[in-house]
């Protein structure tokens, strides 16, 4: 299921990471259609880009190396994986679980 998970959370932070370039690149080529300033336009885009990024690097660079370690480390990356996941567990390609251990707070 872990695989699974992080397979499905990586695929919809990229996603993500996709739709905030483009409408970044639509709003700062295209400000006035927003009723917005150029500058404003160009720091919300760039605020939409490092958040999707920042997600990714969470997951990638502290959640994914200690995934599967004994202790309270692996322990602490699997709660985290499910709390990165909790907003998309209505998602159609949502890995789901049988066990209740599927849900963020859930004890493993």
């Amino acid at each position: 299921m872990t695989d699974a998970l992080v397979t499905f959370v990586r695929a919809r932070f990229h996603e993500e990471l996709e739709k905030a370039r483009f409408a970044g690149n639509v709003v700062r080529t295209q400000p006035g259609r927003f009723g917005v300033e150029p500058e404003e336009a160009a720091k919300h885009a760039r605020f939409s880009v490092a958040s999707a990024e920042a997600r990714l690097a969470l997951l990638d660079d502290t959640v994914v190396p200690y995934l599967g370690t004994a202790g309270p480390g692996g322990r602490n990356a699997e709660f985290q994986l499910r709390l990165l996941a909790a907003p998309y567990v209505e998602h159609r390609d949502y890995p789901h679980d049988e066990s209740s251990a599927d849900q963020p707070g859930s004890p493993a």
